[in-house]
């Protein structure tokens, strides 16, 4: 059916024509009150800055098709129906696909990908004509439950220190959620691995460094403070560039900051209602990002002297294969039942868990429901023993919700029952996974050595 002529209203953006389909659709209505053209013309009064994060990357539409109260899912391949002024570069993933992704250079793409529901740019760390060395290292500080913002300030100071010392200049930004991101321009020397294997050690020097403040563990059950999560820089993984907007209530904004800045700032300062007025009167912070990148030969030298004195690989995420020198992939609460023994001092916690859903307020109500169960035990955790984990699908995120009893005594414990809800988008797909692998380890022979999990990831391409 077609489009009544007041569904389609048509920009002119960088001489190119752009339509904004339904752009009265409601994109945030709790506390900000924004239709699909508010975010577009956000975008575009703020376009130069957000163009020097994603400019000559290939980027993963990360796409709210019903606003910022509905469900996400992530795009990775480009539109077939899409301008033809709009490029692609194909990338190879780890697990052996690739994808033809977008690349967008200017703002009439800025528009064209925000009118298909992406609220947030999710850029790769690497430019178009070079796909397999990235040209920056992201540091990406992320507070656990009950971690002051004040906590996640000092921690990027404590970068900022570490960095200089390195020969590199970091660039801060806030998150536009709880932490903070800090991003390094360097040489595209080095491959994936060996940028991640650099953000390693700068993120176990750190916690050497404030030890009671940041934590370089990557389960969450061993974790403290802030996380600098180092796995951010491994191949296939992205995260939020500046400018870009968040799915909470005021409409908040991933904002870079001047390093003076960071000291005093608060990130519900800078919003879709207050970043255009800033950005019209001091302009991009990070104007200069892309002046002087660096080199890792003194992250690197850090690195060689952490695995020389026993500091093997970190855990990788699950989907990576595993690599020579990793330790255990899994975590220490579940290692006894693998059949691994954890390198102490790894202590196994007892985590349940009370929640599955692509849907986190109906996860966070399903914990309510447990808590209201369990009101004895309720009253003895502690804020950092409820793990809310954003777990992210082939396709789409979902909410997994778990409570670590290891303050309540072993007869107290309430055993693990049916999530409440129950709903793992992934769970299909990886017992398909597991099928394949295991007639692949039993030795079978023609296309079941090669199977893959059938389950289709939700990729549409129709317009919002």
């Amino acid at each position: 059916m077609a489009k009544k002529p007041e569904d389609v209203e048509t920009l002119l953006v960088a001489g190119r024509e752009v339509r904004v389909t339904h752009p009265d659709k409601p994109y945030f209505s709790r506390e900000a009150k924004l239709s699909k053209l508010d975010l577009v013309r956000y975008y575009l009064s703020v376009a130069d800055g957000a163009l020097s994060g994603i400019r000559d990357r290939p980027i993963v539409l990360k796409r709210f098709v019903n606003g910022a109260e509905g469900e996400a899912f992530y795009q990775k391949r480009a539109p077939e129906q899409r301008p033809d002024w709009l490029r692609t570069v194909t990338l190879a993933f780890p697990s052996g696909r690739t994808a033809e992704e977008l690349v967008v250079d200017d703002a009439a793409g800025l528009a064209f990908i925000v009118n298909l529901g992406c609220i947030e740019l999710h850029p790769h760390p690497v430019r178009a004509a070079d796909l397999e060395h990235p040209d920056e290292l992201r540091v990406d500080l992320d507070p656990g439950p009950g971690v002051a913002w004040a906590d996640v300030r000092r921690v990027a100071l404590e970068v900022r220190a570490l960095l200089d010392e390195m020969g590199l200049r970091g660039w801060p930004k806030t998150s536009g959620s709880r932490g903070m991101h800090v991003n390094v321009r360097i040489q595209p020397r080095w491959s994936f691995t060996e940028v991640r294997r650099a953000a390693i050690a700068l993120s176990r020097e750190i916690e050497r460094r404030a030890p009671t403040l940041a934590t370089s563990k990557w389960w969450k059950e061993e974790r403290h403070g802030v996380f600098l999560d180092y796995n951010q820089n491994a191949k296939d993984r992205t995260t939020c560039s500046a400018y870009s907007v968040r799915p909470l209530p005021d409409a908040r904004v991933s904002a870079p900051l001047d390093w003076s800045e960071v000291p005093a700032c608060e990130p519900a300062d800078f919003t879709v209602a207050t970043m255009p007025a800033r950005f019209a009167a001091r302009g991009d912070p990070h104007a200069g990002i892309d002046a002087a990148p660096g080199s890792l030969d003194a992250l690197l030298e850090l690195a060689a002297r952490d695995e020389a004195s026993g500091l093997g690989d970190a855990p990788w995420p699950p989907h990576f294969q595993k690599t020579a020198g990793e330790g255990p992939r899994v975590a220490p609460s579940r290692a006894r039942a693998a059949g691994t023994k954890p390198r102490a001092p790894r202590i196994k916690m007892p985590l349940i868990v009370v929640a599955n859903s692509p849907n986190k307020a109906e996860a966070l109500a399903g914990l309510e429901r447990w808590k209201a169960r369990h009101a004895a035990v309720t009253e003895k955790l502690a804020v950092d023993d409820v793990l809310v984990d954003s777990m992210r699908g082939r396709s789409s995120t979902w909410t997994r919700i778990r409570v670590n009893l290891r303050h309540i005594p072993e007869d107290l414990r309430p055993s693990q029952e049916t999530p409440d809800p129950d709903d793992d988008p992934t769970r299909e797909w990886r017992r398909q996974f597991a099928e394949a692998r295991k007639r692949a380890a039993d030795g079978s022979h023609g296309e079941a050595t090669t199977a893959k999990p059938t389950g289709k990831a939700k990729n549409s391409d129709e317009e919002s």
